[in-house]
């Protein structure tokens, strides 16, 4: 028989097979929970409190956003809302017009299976363009379906669809930097495969040509943020890996940028746990030492059947010390933890930063599970976990900036329902702080 049947009945088996596990799960969850599930939120008096509002389309059916982003598209000082929908297919804009009016649209052409979305100026025009990372299909999949689309800003809310590359392992990430040194945008793209996978960057040669360059021949990467780590002026390019070869289920690889489009790649930290579940990084500088440190979030549930908080999901952040260190630091539990973003959220002035994650698997059908959690930091490093919501559940996204434009950071969550209990759902929710 042909191969392409056989590709698809793997892949109908595969989408039954995170169904099956997503009944399990939701059979499970209806035990008792198990473990230090909310042991670390212990304060009554929370320091902090956020009320909700959402936004956007309203949800229909099981909504699936995957990501959301906050950026002034239109230069206007009135930042809007980006939002990957993967049961719609597309990139919408929740447009912020006037101050405290949002109104959501769809832009671009239609994305297969839209991951992630970042904002980068790509062709020098001076007006941001959209970088999205398609995996062509949400649910594992070991096909080459996956993208990467270049939403190109003509102005006036109009975005052209420019496609880099197609036919690749499903892309998760694509990151805008330049690499060479040659003054235009090269991408930074992580490919989270299934079976297959890799991690490679783009050369932009002007006039929308690109040439590859391979850094890691594995699947599962995650995300692939850019800074300088090094200090040198180059931007250096880090990747939080899920799954690799020899037994490793999730390593940090810091590509260091040596000049000349050239990168030396090294392992930062990594993990033997089969089911560690990485789920998230960004950088940030925590500790206000002028270094860019990695935090990173583990709390994935797709190979637990959804079902169990486990005792090691949580928050790492690996401390910059400068000449290539870095130094490994456990902030605290979390089940289900996703999306770590950083934002002064205790108005310390912006030096010391906080943390806030979201938890996209943990136990539905318990009122006390958290699903928004602040980790406020002392100045010091330490941090003392806040629940901000228990409601909505499945949130797999948070963005933080000052929507309003008086200096509070503003979160903004996303929910994901890939499988049951359809409970307590959102699609786009905005969060303000009320005290």
């Amino acid at each position: 028989m042909p191969k392409s049947f056989f590709a698809i009945v793997l892949g109908v088996l595969a989408v039954l097979a995170v169904f099956v596990l997503g009944a399990v799960g939701y059979l499970l969850t209806q035990r008792p929970p198990t473990g230090p599930v909310q042991r670390v939120y212990a304060e009554a008096n929370p320091a902090i409190t956020y009320l909700p509002q959402p936004v956007g389309f309203a949800p229909e059916g099981h909504p699936m956003i995957t990501h959301v982003a906050i950026a002034d598209l239109e230069g206007t000082g009135l930042p809007g809302i980006l939002v990957c929908d993967a049961t719609a297919n597309r990139v919408g804009w929740i447009r912020q017009s006037p101050r405290g009016v949002f109104t959501e649209q769809f832009i671009g052409d239609p994305v297969e299976g839209p991951a992630h979305v970042a904002v980068c100026d790509v062709n020098g025009d001076g007006r941001p363009d959209l970088l999205v990372a398609c995996m062509g299909q949400i649910l594992p999949n070991n096909d080459k379906i996956g993208k990467i689309v270049v939403m190109e800003n003509l102005g006036g809310g109009r975005f052209r669809n420019r496609v880099v590359a197609e036919g690749i392992a499903r892309v998760n990430d694509v990151r805008g930097a330049d690499i060479a040194g040659h003054g235009r945008m090269d991408l930074v793209v992580g490919q989270f495969g299934y079976v297959q996978g890799e991690m490679r960057w783009m050369e932009n040669l002007g006039d929308w040509k690109w040439r590859e360059h391979t850094l890691l021949s594995v699947p599962g990467t995650i995300m692939t943020p850019v800074a300088d780590f090094e200090g040198t002026g180059r931007p250096d390019v880090a990747a939080l890996v899920s799954q690799d070869s020899e037994q490793v289920y999730g390593q940090v690889h810091l590509f260091r940028n040596l000049g000349d489009g050239r990168l030396e790649d090294s392992v930062l930290w990594k993990t033997e746990n089969i089911e560690y579940g990485s789920s998230g990084m960004t950088a940030a500088d925590l500790n206000g030492d002028g270094l860019p440190d990695l935090i990173f979030s583990n709390g994935d549930g797709f190979n637990s059947a959804f079902a169990a908080t486990a005792p090691w999901h949580g928050l790492q952040w690996l401390e910059n010390r400068g000449h290539g260190t870095f130094v490994y630091h456990r902030i605290g539990d979390s089940p289900g933890c996703y999306s770590p973003v950083c934002a002064d959220l205790s108005g310390k002035g912006g030096r010391h930063l906080d943390v806030v994650t979201v938890s996209a698997f943990n136990n539905s059908l318990d009122a006390s599970a958290v699903t928004l959690t602040a980790w406020l930091n002392d100045g010091h490093e330490h941090f003392t976990p806040v629940a901000l919501a228990h409601e909505p559940t499945r949130l797999v996204t948070v963005a933080a900036g000052d929507l309003d434009g008086n200096g509070i950071p503003v979160l903004v969550t996303g929910g994901m329902y890939a499988y049951p209990p359809y409970a307590q759902m959102s699609r786009v929710t905005i969060w303000r702080r009320s005290r």
